[in-house]
């Protein structure tokens, strides 16, 4: 069956199916692509709504102590905010693909303008610290699986994975920035003038969100992969002559990464929300960062973009990780139709 010849994981290898399992591939993605737009105008509306409703609006916060009720109302004509309710979501809505996602109250500039730059900060010090925990964690968990754990490696993997991120972030800063002086803590290099300074800055700031992922990645697949070893399928590929890293690489390591993938799906999640107290440990002016300022001045045009390019990320990265789990198993594709 063309189903169970080898190739390359993911949504790819089903597309070289038979016609009538493209098909349902097909329908498959264009399910999880409506549901994540969907859920994305879902999240949205929620975010304008509850900032919209909080007291005080933009022109109140530009204003300040010079707030007069004529200058008021001549700045939310100016800005829009005296138009209905609906009308301002569906202009702000459009202003996703526009670009015009409203004025700054603190920093007296659109939003877009001032979040474009912080968003690719953020990006790559997410992707970074991603690709971290898989570059390390899956070969040190096919390693760890064939070999018992003593008690100095499982007290390593416990305190890594209680380790949290800014605690991890402090102790490497105060290593390899105030020790080796490989970085200067506080002072993120400009990416346009020293590129690779600042790769090395965000690479120790995504080492500290990749460590207690990794710790929990490393013991999850050690643990699945242990139980499948003892599973009769391996047992009998062993009688048959099978060297364990043959079986271990052809049938053990596919039947074990679906539930890694949803995990690292999670994982990735999880990484924006920690990049939120990385870079304040780090300095990086990064959305996380952004996101606490705009929070305290009050800032509600610029925290409801953030909220949603945040949500974004998240819906993202889970709608990416059904995919691959589909791919990597077509029985769960459509809820566990036959492969």
């Amino acid at each position: 069956m063309s189903g169970e010849k080898a190739g390359p994981m993911g949504i790819l290898p089903i597309l070289n199916e038979t016609p009538g399992k493209k098909v349902v591939v097909m329908k498959y993605l264009l399910k999880r692509t409506a549901l994540m737009a969907v859920t994305m105008l879902l999240v949205s509306l929620l975010a304008f709504v509850a900032f919209a409703l909080i007291s005080g609006d933009t022109a109140t916060a530009m204003l300040g102590t010079s707030a007069t009720p004529e200058r008021l109302a001549a700045l939310r004509a100016e800005l829009g905010l005296d138009r209905p309710l609906p009308m301002r979501y569906a202009s702000w809505l459009a202003g996703f693909f526009t670009g015009d996602l409203g004025m700054s109250s603190q920093y007296r500039q659109p939003v877009w303008d001032l979040l474009a730059p912080k968003v690719g900060v953020t990006l790559w010090l997410s992707l970074m610290s991603f690709a971290l925990i898989i570059l390390v964690s899956i070969p040190l968990g096919l390693w760890s699986s064939g070999r018992k754990s003593g008690v100095l490696g499982a007290a390593l993997n416990q305190f890594c994975m209680a380790a949290p991120p800014f605690f991890t972030g402090i102790l490497l800063s105060w290593i390899f920035g105030i020790g080796l002086r490989w970085f200067t803590p506080g002072e993120f290099p400009n990416a346009g003038e020293d590129l690779a300074g600042a790769a090395v800055y965000l690479f120790f700031a995504a080492l500290a969100l990749a460590i207690p992922r990794i710790a929990m990645t490393v013991r999850m697949l050690r643990s699945i992969i242990r139980e499948e070893m003892g599973k009769d399928y391996v047992r009998t590929a062993i009688s048959r002559g099978g060297s364990r890293g043959y079986i271990l690489r052809r049938h053990v390591l596919r039947n074990a990464l679906a539930p890694v993938v949803a995990f690292l799906a999670q994982t990735l999640a999880e990484i924006v929300a920690g990049s939120i107290v990385v870079e304040q440990v780090f300095a990086i002016p990064g959305l996380g960062r952004m996101l606490v300022a705009s929070i305290s001045n009050r800032d509600y045009a610029v925290v409801q973009v953030i909220v949603v390019i945040l949500a974004f990320w998240v819906v993202l990265a889970g709608t990416l990780a059904d995919l691959l789990n589909e791919g990597i198993d077509p029985r769960l594709r459509l809820g566990g139709g036959a492969a």
